[in-house]
């Protein structure tokens, strides 16, 4: 794989003009710092007076990046950071001028959040391959937050340990910073070379400043960082850590309650200076965030979010192409029960129990990127009843199944890759099995002007018959300049199904897509930016040929000087839609009449007090009475630097809309409908300190449809109104969640919980029901009530071992003095 891999790798690079070799682009400036060894340790408490930091080299000279990208940064606002490195790891001492450090903000939030805050940023790269880093920042309040970038897009869910202090001062604030070594991957040579940049944000005027100058004309962020020198002769330590938990739940439902007690341990394993190993033993997902349900009326299913830690931290390989989607593992089972005579299903489980899973993903130091996933989830049954016997059985309706991916992914130049992907989920017995393979290939020409990309997906399910589809797209864009384009196209026949391990929507169509954008790279009259695009899709269902649609969309976004937000646009597909998937029947349409859609947007300034969000959209058809109104307004109150307000309020109306209702023997019917849909939601934070937070989140979903009349689908596309067709599907229905949740941070990577959960939902064939009576019908349901304690707790190997005798020579670090240095260090990692 890796010979074909290297193969195919040259032949593009000489189609397209490319070097493997070359890891940066020779046009853009470097700014290099060479670092000394240290052989004691600063104390990091955010005061710079040990004497390491005396005759510590410094980087200075930063540049404005935004909103006037490439100005210097002036004398009154002068960055200074000292950098040196020893056995353990790589300290920096940030001195950052203010003229009047009173004004400095320095707003709480929980680990992993900015508000309202100064920060110091770190983007430390330890391939130096300017194509994935580590981001490290504190604030100036002392938040850490941390991710992983790979070109410019961030993985947050990612969380080392290292450790920082924040001194405000008379002359501005100070961001003293020690990264293991452990935290960072580089290769195992004598002397290194890294890639490093680093920014400071000036929160009150919103500029931001880098310490190496970075183009906004062209190319991502990453590939202007500059380099370190000078360290040699360092070894990753042994990078092996248990996070054993134990948790208690008291759940009440339905006048029933139950405890229930749990633990478990995750594992992180360095398998050497590249590659990591990641487990999870008996796994707790019972204090994830809640799922924001919806009702569902549209041919696909809902998409939600992936909120279990271990399926969202480390797993940027994973997501190469668009194969996995992690709510598979351990969601809704895939079989249907098997009824006889007199029986219904008094029981059908909404998810499947996860019995462990893990996952090795690193890179080589050729730049080869390889992941492995793995995951076992447990035999499923559904509860039968017999509803003359009253007796009960269970049927299985998810065996025991098996869920694996294989990600290899070559990078080279600045930002070019070539990646494959595999994934394969194989259930016992005569379940469903699947697998779907994908090639990918992103490059990006010298300049770092133009990029190309295609790949090409196959999928084959095996449910009794093979079915095999295909994915195919194609495209090149314009990356650079104030204008740029791209054009794409893009093809999935009908078989193509990736949905046991990833997410597909739509099939059976090709689409040809172009795009044209202006924009602003520097500030001009009263504007920072200006954005307008412009977008073209014609797609056609591909057996049997057929119009699908044609549409034309305008988009625009502008901000003031004053950091006023706003912007709107304009949509319209002129010749309608013949819509292949509304009726749910392979080879029909249904014909929907032309519309055109108009918004606008508004998001005032950040840094006040209040700020607000507000969206106002409008659909029209063309046809009588057709269209929808959409509505959201999302302001947040920040009453000081640790309690703040947020608060929600999205409404759609839809009038006249026409959708799938039922099928009756050869008749689809649809139905003409009102559908009014109402979300409120409230979050509420207060920060103790850096460590300690309270969080209120509320969310109440309200969804009515009325149904005024009945129609059958043509094979014409068109519909006839049905006046036989007597059953009742109007309906209404409510969704009410309720989290209260206390965190703290106890100790470097280990955390507890406590929960509170109110949650109920409601649904009636009814509508128009008045407001008293919708919040009876809800609170009339049963509730869950659960209180919930989580306790982890981080154990890292090198620490351990010095419990049971002294530090092995082996492995170069001894975390007992680094515990001793941080003083009073922020260390919630």
């Amino acid at each position: 794989m890796k010979f074909f891999f290297r193969a195919f790798l040259f032949t593009v690079a000489i189609f397209f003009g490319l070097s493997t070799h070359s890891q940066t682009s020779d046009s853009i400036p470097r700014k290099k710092i060479t670092i000394p060894r240290i052989y004691e340790a600063p104390k990091i408490d955010g005061i710079l007076d040990d004497p390491v930091w005396q005759n510590a080299p410094i980087a200075t000279d930063f540049v404005e990046r935004m909103p006037t990208n490439g100005k210097p940064i002036p004398d009154s606002l002068k960055t200074d950071v000292k950098i040196v490195y020893d056995d353990l790891g790589i300290y920096f001492g940030a001195k950052m001028m203010d003229p009047n450090p009173d004004q400095i903000l320095k707003e709480l939030t929980e680990r992993d959040g900015i508000g309202n805050d100064d920060f110091f940023f770190i983007l430390l790269n330890g391939y130096n391959d300017r194509q994935q880093s580590l981001q490290f920042i504190v604030t100036a309040a002392g938040v850490q937050y941390d991710a992983k970038m790979t070109n410019d897009n961030e993985d947050s869910s990612w969380n080392g340990i290292w450790y920082s202090a924040v001194k405000i001062n008379e002359d501005g604030w100070v961001a003293e910073i020690f990264i293991p070594y452990s935290e960072v991957r580089f290769p195992s040579k004598s002397k290194q070379l890294w890639g490093l940049n680093m920014e400071r944000e000036f929160r009150r005027d919103r500029i931001r400043y880098s310490w190496s100058p970075i183009d906004n004309t062209k190319g991502s962020f990453s590939i202007y960082d500059g380099e370190i020198y000078g360290i040699e002769n360092v070894q990753s330590p042994i990078r092996l850590s248990f996070q054993p938990y134990v948790s208690a739940y008291v759940n009440d439902y339905d006048g029933k309650t139950e405890t229930i007690i749990n633990g478990g341990m995750d594992l992180k394993y360095g398998i050497n200076d590249a590659f990591t190993l990641d487990m999870i033993l008996i796994p707790d997902f019972g204090q994830s965030k809640f799922d924001a349900e919806v009702l569902n009326l549209s041919a696909f299913e809902t998409q939600y979010e992936e909120n279990r830690a271990f399926f969202t931290e480390g797993t940027e390989l994973f997501t190469k192409g668009n194969l996995f989607y992690s709510r598979r593992v351990g969601g809704y089972p895939s079989g249907n029960p098997n009824l006889n005579e007199n029986e219904e299903i008094e029981v059908y489980p909404s998810t499947v129990d996860l019995i462990n899973a893990f996952k090795i993903s690193g890179r080589t130091e050729d730049n080869l990127g390889i992941g492995i996933f793995n995951a076992i989830t447990e035999r499923t049954y559904a509860d039968i009843k017999n509803v003359e016997t009253e007796e009960t059985r269970k049927e299985l309706v998810e065996p025991l199944a098996n869920y694996n991916i294989v990600v290899l992914d070559q990078r080279f130049g600045d930002s070019s890759s070539v990646s494959f992907v595999n994934t394969n989920v194989v259930r016992e017995g005569d379940f469903r099995d699947a697998n779907a393979t994908g090639l990918y290939m992103d490059l990006t020409n010298k300049k770092n002007t133009y990029n190309y990309y295609a790949s090409a997906e196959g999928s084959w399910v095996k449910e009794g018959d093979v079915k095999f589809g295909v994915e195919g797209i194609g495209g090149m864009a314009k990356i650079s300049g104030k204008n740029r384009f791209s054009g794409e196209i893009n093809f999935r026949t009908k078989n193509y199904d990736i949905n046991d391990l990833g997410y597909s929507s739509n099939v059976n169509f090709i689409t040809y897509s172009g795009y044209y954008g202006y924009r602003y790279l520097q500030p001009k009259g009263n504007l920072n930016n200006l954005f307008l695009n412009f977008n073209l899709n014609y797609t056609r269902r591909l057996e049997t040929d057929l119009y699908n649609r044609l549409l034309f969309n305008f988009n625009s976004s502008f901000t003031t000087k004053e950091f006023f937000g706003f912007g709107g646009g304009f949509e319209t597909t002129p010749f309608g839609t013949n819509d292949i998937y509304e009726p749910r029947v392979a080879g029909k349409y249904v014909i929907v009449p032309d519309y055109y859609d108009v918004w606008g947007w508004i998001s005032t300034d950040y840094r006040k007090k209040l700020a607000v969000d507000a969206t106002i959209d409008w659909y029209k058809y063309n046809e009588p009475g057709r269209g929808e109104l959409r509505l959201e307004l999302k302001p947040q109150y920040r009453i000081s630097d640790k309690w703040k307000l947020f608060l929600s309020t999205n409404v759609t109306l839809s009038d006249k809309e026409e959708g799938f209702v039922d099928l009756v023997e050869e008749d689809i019917i649809f139905g003409k409908r009102d559908r009014n849909t109402v979300i409120n939601s409230l979050e509420s934070q207060y920060i103790f300190n850096n460590t300690m937070a309270l969080n209120l989140a509320f969310r109440h979903y309200y969804s009515e449809v009325d149904y005024s009349q009945y129609l059958t689908l043509q094979d014409d596309g068109t519909l006839l109104i049905n006046t036989d067709y007597s059953q009742n599907q109007d309906a209404t229905y409510n969704n009410w969640n309720v989290d209260v949740r206390f965190s703290w941070w106890f100790a470097p990577g280990s955390q507890l919980s406590l929960l509170y959960r109110n949650a109920m939902e409601s649904y009636i064939s009814d509508s128009r029901v008045n407001l008293t009576n919708n919040f009876k019908n809800l609170f009339d349901e049963p509730q869950l009530n659960s209180l919930s304690l989580r306790v982890s707790y981080y154990l890292d190997y090198n620490r351990m071992k010095n419990w049971w005798g002294p530090k092995s020579q082996s492995t170069g670090v001894d975390t007992n003095l680094i515990n001793s240095k941080m003083g009073k260090a922020t260390h919630n990692g």
